[in-house]
């Protein structure tokens, strides 16, 4: 790949952050309410204390974040501090930065993206490579049609289901939170890892078996067309076994567009990861995000969703530029 061709991807990349930033620091100013006005007259009515009070902690905090002045300067403020990486202080944990929220509950989210994400994709891609295999034994090309089925049903939904059956009425299970309760965090301890383990199970089923069925079509209907190709027929005169013809010839390039299937349902992926995450109380950026919400910690919540879809159009950009070597007949000038 030439490096003009990354120089772009990278410019691309800058300005997907930069319109990002933009329409983050726009959107909650086109509406008159008052984030930290609504949230300590909140805390007024439970604490009790006077008007007069609540006008001084509001006009001091308004100037802490830089809300007393004109919106230009705010808006260059904000995105000098999102190019530092600075996306401002909780108002519900101050003192706590919002970076610190994001970095202490990232490694959940990524654990359990990055596993359910790979399975999903390998297994899904795989079944619909059998399920289009005319050689294949039929019980096997069945595998595939129960997670077609299940497709069509959310993933907070699928969550709920098997809650209720496997984690309350069979009780195999736990039914959320990221360890038992009454056990210290040691990460040395294999009995620790593996009620940690026990504890994602359910969290991931709900997230696969929701999402095997999209690549089991897709890659059924890559499979169907390819069947036909010159170096599949080529591969099948020259008398090799049909496994090496199925692995090196029919499911390798049948994978290439899964992969830019994958960089753009990324998006879909991350949202839903989240959503079950808040469900099963596990420590990730979906119950930070939860708990944001909940108590109008707005600096949380924009900068959650910022770093979401700065996230997302970095991975996009990155599989991308792998996308070459996966291929060697890609050449892009």
């Amino acid at each position: 790949m030439s490096l003009k061709r990354i120089v772009g991807r990278l410019v691309f990349l800058v300005l997907v952050i930069w319109a990002a930033s933009t329409i983050t620091f726009f959107i909650p100013r086109l509406s008159p309410r008052n984030p930290i006005r609504e949230r300590f007259a909140e805390l007024a009515r439970i604490g009790g204390f006077s008007p007069q009070d609540l006008e001084a902690i509001v006009a001091s905090y308004n100037t802490k974040f830089g809300l007393d002045k004109p919106l230009w300067q705010q808006y260059f403020d904000y995105v000098s501090s999102v190019a530092r990486f600075d996306l401002g202080v909780s108002l519900n944990k101050y003192p706590k930065t919002v970076i610190d929220l994001i970095m202490e509950s990232l490694p959940w989210t990524i654990v359990l993206l990055f596993v359910t994400t790979i399975l999903s994709f390998v297994l899904g891609n795989l079944l619909g490579a059998i399920a289009a295999w005319p050689r294949a034994p039929g019980w096997l090309r069945s595998l595939a049609t129960p997670f077609v089925l299940l497709m069509g049903v959310p993933p907070v939904l699928m969550g709920v289901l098997l809650l209720f059956f496997i984690g309350f009425r069979l009780k195999l299970l736990p039914l959320g939170s990221a360890y038992s309760t009454g056990m210290v965090p040691d990460w040395s301890s294999l009995s620790f890892i593996l009620n940690v383990a026990k504890h994602q199970i359910l969290p991931a089923l709900s997230l696969i078996l929701g999402s095997v069925g999209g690549w089991v079509l897709s890659m059924r209907g890559m499979g169907v067309t390819i069947q036909g190709e010159d170096y599949v027929l080529f591969a099948e005169h020259k008398g090799l076994s049909g496994f090496v013809i199925f692995k090196d010839y029919y499911l390798r390039n049948a994978l290439l567009p899964q992969v830019t299937g994958l960089a753009l349902a990324l998006g879909t992926v991350v949202t839903s990861n989240i959503v079950v995450e808040s469900l099963f109380g596990l420590p990730g950026l979906g119950r930070v995000l939860s708990q944001a919400i909940q108590a109008n910690d707005f600096l949380v919540i924009y900068g959650i969703v910022l770093f979401i879809t700065i996230a997302v159009a970095t991975l996009m950009v990155v599989v991308e530029l792998l996308y070459p070597l996966l291929d060697p007949r890609i050449r892009q000038e």
